[in-house]
């Protein structure tokens, strides 16, 4: 019996969901997407077939398998979400203010909200959360973090912690003008942490391929759609980012990350015990915080 195509979940997110139930051509085609996305299927379904290798009985059947009546369908599904990959706060806007509002929106934000962290936590591969963690805690290697226009502040907050949970974090500047000086002393295991989420920065995606290019590893949180930047990431992490707004939501992503924190922290522990106390002695001597006795 054919799956039905959810029409909340992304081609990417159905396609690791049937997974399993696809054929070796199949798979073929579906592996050619993921490392393509989605452009390896957004001409005909001859083209698309011819340029993976394998026939076009074989594509129609797997989109089909995908929940999808047909190609076209399947298709128009990768268009939409190309579109909705490079729309602005306007446009973003427009989408939600034109369906009539059945109730407060402050109701309507809690549900989309915590839809978005459902999604997120539940498309997350442990195994690859778990390899990541491993990565952010080995304090052999440095950690480089850096984020965009809006998710700058992400990277901001995941320094904060990380610096204090383990040595050696570099938070790199906002301004890109800056970035080759902290690739100069990037080493192979290195780790660049990056947040990028729709409208996707070239700078980002440029920095990445320079960032590859010294061997270090790349960690990336990014939205639903997934940023260009995921084709060249060793691990990525989506986060469901819609919201009732002419902005995206970085709540999920947020709380991604501080479950990363968290489980970073206890993989360092007791260094990390160490550092922290370490830490409050420094405050201390500053009088940075007041005390109440």
């Amino acid at each position: 019996m054919r799956a039905t195509a959810n029409a909340t979940s992304t081609v990417r997110e159905l396609i690791r969901e049937h997974y399993s139930v696809l054929t070796q051509g199949e798979r073929k085609f579906a592996n050619a997407l993921l490392d393509n996305y989605p452009a390896a299927g957004l001409a005909s379904i001859t083209i698309v077939a011819s340029n993976v290798g394998v026939s076009s009985p074989t594509v129609a059947r797997m989109v089909k398998k995908l929940g999808f009546k047909g190609y076209p369908e399947f298709h128009k599904a990768l268009l939409r979400e190309l579109e909705a990959k490079g729309i602005g706060p306007t446009k973003r806007r427009d989408n939600w203010s034109s369906e009539a509002p059945r109730m407060h929106l402050l109701n309507r934000f809690s549900q989309a909200v915590t839809n978005n962290l459902q999604q997120t936590f539940a498309h997350i591969d442990t195994e690859r959360f778990d390899q990541a963690t491993r990565q952010l805690a080995d304090a052999e290697k440095r950690l480089y973090i850096v984020g965009g226009r809006i998710t700058q502040a992400l990277a901001d907050y995941a320094f904060t912690h990380f610096q204090a949970v383990r040595p050696g974090v570099t938070h790199m500047t906002s301004s890109s003008g800056t970035w080759p000086h902290y690739v100069l002393d990037m080493k192979p295991g290195d780790t660049l942490l990056i947040f990028d989420i729709r409208r996707y920065e070239t700078n980002l995606l440029r920095l990445t391929e320079i960032v590859q290019q010294q061997g270090a590893q790349i960690v990336l949180f990014t939205d639903q759609w997934g940023s260009p930047i995921s084709s060249l990431a060793d691990l990525t992490f989506h986060c469901w980012v819609e919201i009732p707004s002419g902005w995206d939501s970085n709540v999920a992503t947020m709380m991604l990350l501080e479950t990363m924190i968290a489980a970073v922290q206890e993989q360092r522990w007791p260094d990390a015990r160490d550092r922290y106390e370490r830490l409050d002695e420094l405050f201390d001597t500053t009088h940075f915080f007041r005390k109440f006795t």
